[in-house]
């Protein structure tokens, strides 16, 4: 009886691949666990197309009140920064992701975890570190770690020889990771330090040189360094943090270029957009 995998999942080149991949090499059942961290419309259709890509099921759960409760408040509280820029908007997501998926692997049976990360960056000590807390008995896959694909190029032709339908192409090949919190682009011609991204590349801001001539003025309300309001309007967390992404990015507020440490020992170049929270961190930094 074939075991089964509960995999990470985002519907992205990495994690599409993986799914024909851990049947072939595992002899395993797939199941696909999506965590709605605030993706947006990359989440439409993601059941269907890792169905589609020989997953046996797959999870999809909003966990955007919780991810901002539980995880980005309480950092925009501590005043938390990565490298001086970095507003953390991937590392926040990661381990509510994990939790959720561990959760699904103890509730079906599973005992084999699965994640899409690369052998290069931080997002795998998140996720492994968040499964050793909560479940140390489980089997972590790694397929970065373990396969013959050493690109992005590489899994694109894996793609292609599989029936593999991927956002990605050899022009756009930046990896993405989006939440309701920021959107980071990294690899392809971003590797090269000296590459300036075009406006193409920006998915939640825009240029400072076509944002409005004029100034707009914004009140954020906090209680106990929780932000609570906008203009004196008391919103729920998702809305207050998806009206000041709209506010923020309309004047280009929020993107960085940032060459970052790795915590594997290695720097990395990427570049970030987090417009509401640039504007939560500006206002709480000034209490």
């Amino acid at each position: 009886m074939p075991q089964t995998i509960v995999l990470a999942y985002s519907g992205g080149l990495d994690t599409s691949i993986i799914v024909p991949w851990l049947r072939e090499h595992y002899d395993a059942e797939v199941v696909c666990v999506a965590g709605d961290v605030g993706q947006g419309d990359e989440l439409d259709g993601l059941q269907a197309k890792a169905l589609a890509s020989g997953a046996k099921s797959c999870y999809v759960e909003d966990l955007r009140e919780e991810f901002l409760t539980g995880f980005v408040w309480p950092t925009l509280r501590a005043g938390a920064t990565y490298n001086r820029k970095y507003l953390l908007g991937t590392s926040m997501a990661r381990p509510i992701i994990a939790q959720r998926q561990v959760a699904v692997a103890q509730k079906i049976g599973a005992g084999v975890l699965a994640h899409g990360c690369t052998g290069k960056g931080n997002d795998q000590v998140r996720f492994e570190l968040t499964y050793a807390a909560l479940a140390p008995e489980m089997k972590v896959v790694a397929p970065w770690r373990e396969w013959d694909i050493r690109s992005r190029e590489d899994a694109l032709d894996y793609a292609a020889l599989h029936g593999i339908q991927v956002a990605a192409t050899r022009e756009k090949i930046y990896s993405r990771d989006r939440n309701i919190w920021h959107v980071s682009h990294e690899g392809g011609p971003l590797e090269d330090p000296n590459y300036e991204p075009t406006e193409d590349l920006f998915l939640m801001t825009r240029s400072p040189e076509d944002a409005p001539a004029r100034a707009e003025y914004v009140t954020i309300t906090f209680d106990e360094g929780t932000p609570v309001a906008v203009d004196g309007e008391a919103l729920s967390p998702v809305a207050l943090l998806e009206r000041l992404n709209e506010i923020g990015g309309v004047h280009g507020v929020g993107r960085i270029d940032l060459v970052e440490d790795r915590l594997v020992g290695m720097k990395s170049r990427g570049i970030y957009e987090t417009p509401g929270g640039t504007l939560l961190f500006a206002a709480h930094s000034e209490l």
